[in-house]
């Protein structure tokens, strides 16, 4: 097992080290092993792998585990072996994933002193994480946690009511049942992963719950070409993230055609597998950027907040190993049927990709997030002037006020009349979405609004006052040429 290990590069569960002379180093291995998948470290091999043993290995192993005693909290009890390799003597350091985390350094106490592993570094712990180990070893996830301030009327219940349509009917018991209202202190309140999911102003209480989505114009983010910010209930946005890269993938071709013939240019089941792995796994505790959708010329990349769960790694998941991070958001795409079994989704994706002679996709955990890659089976290339004979390909199709030839963006039949409000009430002066929406008599901004307003973003119609920061919180929207033209 040793030489196994020896021959191994470096990663989340295996590091070398020389020696004992930087002693902190160490020890920040060791907790972070503990906070995070378990792992070895094997001292007294150099950086090249070049196995120089260690020198008075009966001391250095007595030196090793009154450091670990004296510096680490709570107590950390790895297993210290002492193994010979080509005459040399090495120790063996195992480390098991703790029941205990989050584990920290004495000295730099829990806030400054928690790391977890990153590939094959350790990473300093921010409190969202440190909290996020906590509840692990509680059994206490994230999105079942009450909202005790908010009540069933801070629910979308018209979008509840319409996914389940057939289903269940929707009433309190099935709402307790789902877990998306839950018991606190005698009264049923919104669970956070009822909020997620369904939430009339999900945004107020979870910033980055939203999704964006972008096509850019070569094979990095010099240039982008289009994008839309999804901010419809998780469910929905399935669809709407799809829609989106269909929308890429057809350039040019006839759309109606490829859509009855099922046949498209990037890997559709695949995509579909990890748009839903990515919202349904997503650490909606931390906070800093949405989920992500980038659709380059040559592959797609999909990122979600947070790192795996502590005891898994890239090769888990593979093999089909499978935590649930957010439990409330899982069973409502369970019972809705856009998942099948747990740990079912990421094997069935490389088997797909291996059945259809695909190139094989990848994950990778990068600072705070994860990234699956799928690269695509042909590239997709696209230029700044394929894009500007592709709009005046749109405007001359759209030349008509009728918004029906917008079904190709997202556009629903029979719904394109509160788009065509939007546009009419926007033909005046630049508004906000809440100005938006008392203009257009609504209470608040609905997520039906917010659908509207990005896919009459994504055809053009429309364009934000401040391109350069879309969540600015002095954002406005304009119409375009192109979106006067509809309503003239």
């Amino acid at each position: 097992m040793i030489s196994d290990l020896i021959n191994n590069p470096e990663s989340k569960t295996l590091e070398f080290k020389r020696d004992l002379s930087s002693p902190r180093s160490v020890l920040r291995t060791l907790v972070a092993f503990a906070n995070s998948a378990g792992g070895h470290l094997i001292l007294g091999v150099a950086d090249d792998r070049k196995i120089i043993g260690v020198e008075n290995p009966l001391d250095e192993e007595e030196r090793l585990s009154n450091l670990i005693a004296d510096s680490i909290s709570p107590r950390l009890v790895p297993s210290i072996e002492m193994i010979t390799v080509e005459g040399k003597t090495l120790l063996v350091v195992e480390v098991f994933l703790s029941g205990m985390r989050p584990h920290f350094l004495k000295a730099e106490g829990q806030q400054s002193g928690t790391y977890v592993r990153l590939g094959s570094t350790n990473r300093l712990a921010d409190p969202q994480l440190i909290a996020e180990l906590q509840r692990g070893v509680a059994g206490v996830s994230f999105d079942a946690l009450p909202m005790p301030e908010l009540t069933e009327d801070d629910l979308d219940l018209k979008a509840i009511a319409k996914d389940f349509e057939g289903r269940n009917s929707i009433d309190k018991r099935t709402l307790q049942s789902l877990r998306i209202m839950v018991k606190e202190q005698g009264k049923l309140v919104p669970s956070q992963g009822g909020i997620l999911l369904y939430g009339l102003d999900r945004r107020q209480y979870f910033d980055d719950a939203w999704i964006q989505c972008g096509r850019f114009i070569g094979n990095d983010k010099a240039d982008i070409f289009d994008h839309i910010d999804i901010h419809s209930p998780l469910p929905k946005a399935v669809d709407e993230i799809m829609l989106f890269l269909k929308k890429h993938a057809m350039r040019g071709a006839d759309f109606s055609e490829i859509r009855r013939k099922d046949i498209w240019s990037i890997p559709v089941k695949i995509l579909r597998e990890v748009v839903i792995n990515a919202l349904v796994h997503a650490d909606y505790s931390h906070r800093g950027s949405p989920i992500r959708v980038a659709f380059f010329d040559n592959r797609i990349e999909i990122e979600s907040l947070g790192l795996l769960l502590p005891g898994l790694t890239v090769e888990d998941i593979k093999q089909g190993v499978s935590q649930i991070r957010n439990p409330v958001i899982a069973r409502v795409f369970r019972e809705l049927e856009l998942v099948e079994q747990w740990g079912s989704g990421i094997p069935g994706i490389y088997r797909i990709a291996k059945a259809e002679n695909l190139p094989e996709p990848t994950i990778e955990e990068l600072a705070g997030r994860v990234r699956f890659t799928i690269p695509l089976p042909e590239i997709l290339p696209l230029t700044r002037e394929q894009s500007r004979s592709d709009d005046r390909r749109r405007v001359q199709s759209n030349a008509k006020p009728g918004l029906e030839s917008g079904l190709e963006s997202g556009l629903e039949s029979g719904l394109e009349s509160l788009a065509t409000r939007i546009l009419q009430s926007l033909n005046a002066s630049p508004l906000s979405k809440a100005e938006l929406a008392r203009a257009l008599g609504h209470s608040s901004i609905s997520s039906k609004l917010n659908l509207r307003v990005n896919q009459l973003l994504d055809l053009a119609f429309l364009e934000r006052t401040i391109p350069e920061k879309p969540n600015s919180r002095l954002q406005k929207y304009r119409l375009t040429d192109k979106g006067r033209m509809q309503i003239s």
